[in-house]
C-alpha cells in the first residue's frame, strides 16, 4: 500500500494532475476496499507543496459489481431464464429462453407466462405449484409447455420468489431446460425394454410383469383371469419360402388382427418367434365362466386368421394352435402359469392345426414325473443301473442263431423301467451317446467271452444304434475304441439301424457303414417299411439283412395288405441278396405263413422273451443235448 501511494504521490507531483486509485486494506479480520482521489496542493507562487487525498470505502459497491457480473454471466447460460415482476408480468428473458420457446423479446415482455401453457396440466396442478412457491419460496419439477409454433415440449422448470430487504415480494425468476431429447431417449429405452420391435406389442418381459399385476389383483379382489398362448402353424415355411422380411410382415399382420379382437384392458404380447400370448384380466365370475370366456376369445383369435394375409406380392393362409390356462390361484407365479400354458399349447399342436386345448393338472403331474425321471436317468450309468437282456433269434428249425441286445433300466425304486419311457429321454437329453456306447461295449464283451466256447461262438448279437449316435462326428472313433478294448469277433456283431438314419446325410451314413463293414461288422435294417422307405437307398447301402417290423408280421393272417407288404419285402430282400428276419412272431401260424413265403429267421415271444445272458447260455446248452 505504501509503495502504491508513494508512486501516486510522485505522479501527481510531476503532472500536477488529479490521480485516482483503488486499494484493499485488512481491517481486523475483514478485507475492505477503498477509493482514493489524490489532488496536488500548490502555494500562491505555484510551488508544489503536497497532495490532498480523499478516501471512501467502496467495499459494498465492489460486491454489488461482482454480483452484477455473475448475474450477467448466468443470464447468458445454457438454461432458459425468465424474470417477472411480483404480478407475474414478464420483464426479461435470455437468449436461451427465446431459442427454446421460439418467441422474441417484443412478443413476451409485459405478457403473462400463461401464454406458454400447453393445456397438458389441469388447474389443480397449477394451484399446487403456486402453493409451493408461496410456502417455500420455490418449486421445481417437470412441466409441459408450448412453443410459438404450437409444438408441445417437456421442460424442467424451477421457479423462485425474490424478496427485498423488507421481505416484500419483488420478482419471480424461472429457469428452464428443454428435456425433449432426454424424454425421447427414455421412451426409446422403455420401448426397447418392454415392447416387441416387430409388432409393437408387449414383449415377454412386460407380459410377465402384467401377469404379476393380475395375480395381485386376484389376491385382493378374487377376480379370475386367463392366459392364452397362440403358436402360428408352420411359420418357418413362410420364412424359408418367402424370406425373413416376409415373415416379419406376416407377424405384424397377425398381431394387428389379434389386437382388433381384444379389449383395451387385455394384453397382447409376442413372446418370441411365432408365439403370441394374451392376458385376460379382471373377470368377475367362477373359473368355469372364465374358461368359457377364454374359449370364446380363443376361437375369435383363430377366426381372425381365416382370411389370407398379404405378404408383399404374395398371400399366405395361416392357422394357429392355442393353449389356455385359467389364472385362479394367486399363490402360483407368472412362470408357473406360462409353463401351464406351454403344456396346453403342446397338446394343441400335437392334436393338429387350429386346435384349442386347456391346461389339465394331470399334464403338470406328467411333466414333473418326466423331470424327475430325467434327473434319475442322468445318474443311472454312474450307479450301474443299466442291464442288457437278450431276445432269442432262431432259424426255421427253431435253433438259436443269435440274440438282440435290449437295454433295460433297473431302477432302485421302480424296478425295471419300460424302454418306451426312457429311450426318448436318452435321445432328447443327448445321453444316448454314452449309454449307447455302454450297450455296444457290453455286447462286444459278451461276444469275446463266447468266442472261446464251441457252443456259443456262432451266436450273433444285434445291437440297436440310434440315428443320433450314428450322426455324431466321433461315432466311428468311439466304436473303434470299443472294438480295441474288447477284442470281440466282429463278424458275429450286427448293428441294427433304422430308415430315419438315411433321410439326412445319406452319404455320410454310407461312408461310416463302409468303414465298419471293412472291420467285419454286419448291418441289419430295423423296422423296415415303417419309415421313409425308398428302394433307391437299399441298393446303395452296405446292408446285410432286412428286419420285417412286428406291426406287419402280427397282421399277416388278418390283413391282405399287410400280408402283401411282407411278401414283397421278402422278395425284395432276396433280389438284393439280403438276409431277412421277422420280428414280433407270437403264434405258430404266423411262423408257418412266413416260412411258406420264404422267411426263415424269426424273433418274437413264440421263441422267447428278452432274458439274462445266463438264460441264453442255458438254452444253448439244452439245445445241444436235444
Amino acid at each position: 500500500m505504501a509503495n502504491t501511494f508513494d508512486a501516486i504521490f510522485h505522479q501527481v507531483q510531476q503532472t500536477r494532475q488529479v490521480a485516482t486509485f483503488e486499494y484493499p486494506l485488512m481491517l481486523g479480520q475483514q478485507q475492505r476496499y477503498f477509493h482514493a482521489t489524490v489532488s496536488p496542493l500548490a502555494s500562491k507562487a505555484k510551488y508544489f507543496e503536497g497532495v490532498l487525498s480523499v478516501t471512501r470505502d467502496i467495499t459494498d459497491a465492489k460486491q454489488a459489481e461482482v454480483e452484477l457480473q455473475i448475474a450477467a454471466a448466468a443470464f447468458q447460460a445454457h438454461l432458459g431464464i425468465m424474470v417477472t415482476d411480483a404480478r407475474g408480468n414478464i420483464l426479461k428473458v435470455n437468449d436461451t429462453f427465446k431459442r427454446i420457446t421460439g418467441y422474441s423479446d417484443e412478443e413476451v415482455i409485459g405478457k403473462n407466462p400463461r401464454m406458454f401453457s400447453s393445456g397438458h396440466h389441469n388447474a389443480a396442478f397449477y394451484r399446487r405449484l403456486w402453493r409451493s412457491v408461496m410456502a417455500t419460496g420455490n418449486w421445481e419439477g417437470e412441466i409441459w409447455n408450448q412453443r410459438k409454433n404450437g409444438e408441445l415440449f417437456p421442460e424442467w422448470l424451477t421457479i423462485s420468489a425474490v424478496y427485498d430487504a423488507d421481505g416484500n415480494l419483488t420478482n419471480y425468476v424461472a429457469t428452464m431446460s428443454d428435456i425433449s431429447e432426454r424424454k425421447a431417449a427414455e421412451q426409446e429405452i422403455h420401448q426397447l425394454a418392454f415392447y416387441d420391435p416387430i409388432t409393437g406389442f408387449a414383449n415377454r418381459r412386460l407380459f410377465i410383469d402384467r401377469i404379476g399385476t393380475a395375480l395381485k389383483e386376484l389376491n385382493r379382489h378374487q377376480r379370475c383371469g386367463a392366459l392364452i398362448l397362440i403358436d402360428i402353424d408352420n411359420f418357418n415355411h413362410v420364412n424359408d419360402t418367402l424370406g425373413h422380411h416376409a415373415g416379419d410382415q406376416l407377424l405384424q399382420s397377425v398381431a394387428r388382427r389379434f389386437g382388433r379382437m381384444l379389449r383395451d384392458t387385455d394384453t397382447l404380447a409376442r413372446l418370441g418367434s411365432d408365439e403370441f400370448a394374451v392376458l385376460i384380466e379382471g373377470i368377475d365370475g367362477s373359473p368355469r365362466q372364465t374358461q368359457q370366456l377364454a374359449e370364446h376369445i380363443a376361437y375369435k383369435l383363430l377366426a381372425a386368421l381365416d382370411e389370407p394375409i398379404s405378404v408383399g406380392e404374395e398371400s399366405a393362409l395361416v392357422t394357429a394352435s392355442v393353449g389356455i390356462t385359467i389364472i385362479a390361484d394367486s399363490q402360483r407365479s407368472a412362470d408357473d402359469y406360462l409353463q401351464q400354458g406351454d403344456m396346453a399349447l403342446s397338446q394343441a399342436k400335437a392334436s393338429g392345426r387350429r386346435a384349442v386345448r386347456f391346461f389339465d393338472p394331470s399334464m403338470q403331474a406328467k411333466l414333473l414325473a418326466k423331470v424327475k425321471l430325467e434327473s434319475e436317468l442322468r445318474q443311472a450309468l454312474e450307479h450301474q443301473q443299466w442291464r442288457l437282456h437278450y431276445q432269442p433269434q432262431v432259424d426255421r428249425r427253431g435253433r438259436l442263431i443269435g440274440v438282440e441286445a435290449l437295454l433295460r433300466w433297473q431302477h432302485p425304486e421302480r424296478g425295471l423301467v419300460s424302454p418306451g419311457e426312457f429311450i426318448p429321454l436318452l435321445e432328447s437329453t443327448g445321453l444316448i451317446n454314452d449309454v449307447g456306447e455302454w450297450v455296444l461295449e457290453e455286447a462286444c464283451q459278451q461276444l469275446a467271452q463266447w468266442a472261446g466256447s464251441p457252443l456259443l461262438n456262432r451266436l450273433t448279437i444285434s445291437v440297436n444304434i440310434s440315428p443320433l449316435q450314428f450322426r455324431e462326428n466321433n461315432f466311428l472313433q468311439r466304436v473303434e475304441q470299443v472294438f480295441q478294448r474288447t477284442q470281440a469277433p466282429l463278424e458275429q456283431l450286427k448293428l441294427e439301424v433304422t430308415e430315419t438314419l438315411f433321410v439326412e446325410a445319406r452319404d455320410d451314413a454310407r461312408d461310416k457303414m463302409l468303414s465298419l463293414k471293412a472291420l467285419g461288422v454286419r448291418f441289419s435294417l430295423d423296422d423296415f417299411g415303417t419309415g421313409y422307405s425308398s428302394l433307391a437307398y437299399l441298393a446303395q447301402l452296405p446292408l446285410d439283412q432286412l428286419k420285417i417290423d412286428q406291426s406287419f408280421v402280427q397282421q399277416v393272417l388278418e390283413s391282405k395288405a399287410n400280408a402283401a407288404i411282407v411278401e414283397s419285402t421278402i422278395a425284395l430282400a432276396k433280389s438284393l441278396n439280403l438276409d431277412v428276419i421277422a420280428e414280433g412272431v407270437e403264434v405258430e401260424a404266423q411262423q408257418a405263413w412266413l416260412m411258406a413265403h420264404g422267411c426263415h429267421a424269426f424273433q418274437g415271444y413264440l421263441f422267447g422273451r428278452p432274458v439274462s445272458v445266463n438264460d441264453i447260455e442255458a438254452a444253448v446248452l439244452a439245445q445241444s443235448y436235444a
